[in-house]
Parts: C-alpha cells; structure tokens; sequence
C-alpha cells in the first residue's frame, strides 16, 4: 500500500472531476463508498487508487505495482493542470453553472488506453449497450483490482488481452465487428498512442485518429479524460448538440449548429458542455428511447 496526501491551492470536488470516468452505476473500474476508487493500468502495472477527503487534503491510498505511477498522477487527476484563464461565458446559462460548480475542474489520466477502450465501446451503439459490453470485458478479460478494492473491481483489459480475445468471446460481450476491428487496430499501436496524452490538444487527437475506426467523436472523448482537452468536443454525439442547444438557445441544434454556438469558446469549448452536463441539463425527451440490440443474439 502506498497513500500520499495533497493539499490543492484551489477548490476541488473529486466527485464532480471523476464522474466523466465511471461507465454506468457497476462499472466494474470506478466505485464509490464515501470515496472514491479507481482501477488503472500504468506504465509499471495495475493499480487500484481511493480517493477520499480530509478537511484540508486530499488522500490518495493506491495498491498494485502502479500505485506509485497512479499516486504521481493524484493532482492532474483532480484538475491541477487545468487552466481555465481566459474562459468568459457568453450566455447566461454557462454563468448559472459557472457560480454554482466553482470546484468543478477537467480531471486528466496521463493514460490513453484505459480510456479508449471504453469509448471505442460507445461509438453508435445505446449506453446500456455500451456499459453491458464494458462490464463483460472488464470481468472476463481483466485482472483482479489489487488490495482491498470492493468485491467485483477489475482493472480494464490490457491491449495483449484485448488482442486475446476470440470471436466468440466478442460476440458474448455484444461487441460488433466494427467495435472489435476498431479496438484490436487500437491495441496492436497502444503504446505508440499513450504519446498523445503527452501531445495534447489538436495534435493528440490526431494522433487517435490515425488508428482506423478511430474518428472525431472517439478521439474528443479520449482527449476529455486522458489530457483533459478543454477546447475537444464530442462532435457527432447524438445528445449532446441538443443538450448545447436547449441549455443555451431554447431550441434543438445539429453538429453544424453546435459549432457555430460554441465558436465563440474557443479554444475551451468542452469546458462549455462540461458544466452545461454537470448543472443537470439533458437531451428533452419526445418519445420512446433507441432500441436496444443484443449482438449476442444475432
């Protein structure tokens, strides 16, 4: 066990920074139980990191043979390296948020693949598809969280594992060969891509993007978690230009609208969606969700 103690120089809410990290209310690598707990793969190994709260500081307790590596990463984590100078809210709804979520940063892994697999898993498919397939790789492909994680935290599946997996075992997770072609390109150049977090910004995305299967919505997703990309937004979403556009005009937008409405942000335009999603506004809802398909059952 390793624990380290630190005292940021700013408002920090842990709860707020790391939700954009948990994939569902059972996603077998992010729990909650009065703190916070992380699974990860680190340059050293897997790694289980808690995250609680003192009065002044936040304590990171870290087991595995990356709890050094995961400890080192504690304040980027938590949004140390995010700069957000320069940021004006051209609408009222950006300020509301804005006052309201003082404490809330854009948290960074310093690690792509952890946070790949999982978005590769979302591209064109329901969230509870998404999850379903997430928690079936993580159980079944992933190691065992190391120490006292709670019972049923794994760390996410290494690229050698992922590059083990056989068509049945795909085809059980309910993941499609388009997902799967995607992930295994990803995984035969993992390490090269753990550069882009070094990269950064427009640079790393296109790092991503040099991998096939891996387009714009992808590499935007990657880049929010990995480096904490202020200005990388998921253009191609299906909720969040109505999100962006109810929250800040009243009516429904497309990608292009989207664009043109958070021009004006730039070069922070995330960090826009960020707190519109974290002050609670949605996609309105007209009618019966997408349907849910089973890829296991074709």
């Amino acid at each position: 066990m390793r624990e380290r103690r630190w005292r940021p120089g700013f408002d920090v809410d842990p709860d707020a920074v790391l939700a954009p990290l948990r994939r569902g209310h059972a996603d077998p690598c992010f729990r909650r139980d009065g703190g916070i707990w992380l699974t990860a793969n680190t340059s050293c190994g897997p790694a289980t990191l808690r995250v609680s709260r003192s009065d002044v500081d936040v304590i990171g307790t870290a087991w595995g043979d990356g709890a050094d590596a995961i400890l080192e990463g504690l304040p980027a984590l938590l949004g140390a390296a995010d700069d957000d100078s320069g940021f004006v809210a051209h609408h009222d709804a950006v300020a509301r948020a804005r006052r309201t979520l003082p404490a809330l940063r854009l948290g960074a892994t310093g690690r792509v693949w952890d946070v790949l697999v999982p978005a590769v898993l979302e591209q064109k498919v329901t969230g509870y598809e998404a999850r379903r397939s997430w928690r079936e790789l993580c159980r079944r492909f992933g190691e065992p969280a190391p120490g006292p994680a709670p019972d049923g935290m794994h760390v996410p599946p290494t690229p050698d594992a992922v590059l083990s997996i056989v068509d049945w075992n795909w085809h059980r997770a309910g993941v499609d060969l388009a997902r799967r072609r995607a992930l295994r390109a990803a995984a035969t150049v993992a390490g090269r891509l753990e550069r882009a977090a070094s990269l950064g910004g427009a640079e790393g995305r296109r790092l991503l993007r040099t991998v096939p299967g891996i387009g714009v919505w992808t590499a935007a997703e990657v880049a929010q978690r990995a480096w904490g990309d202020a200005d990388a937004v998921s253009f191609g979403d299906f909720h969040i230009p109505a999100v962006v556009g109810h929250a800040l005009l009243g009516r429904e937008l497309d990608d292009a609208g989207m664009h043109e409405v958070l021009a004006p942000y730039a070069p922070q335009r995330h960090r826009v969606v960020r707190y519109l999603e974290a002050a609670g506004h949605t996609r309105p809802r007209y009618g019966s969700r997408h349907p849910v398909r089973d890829y296991r059952a074709i």
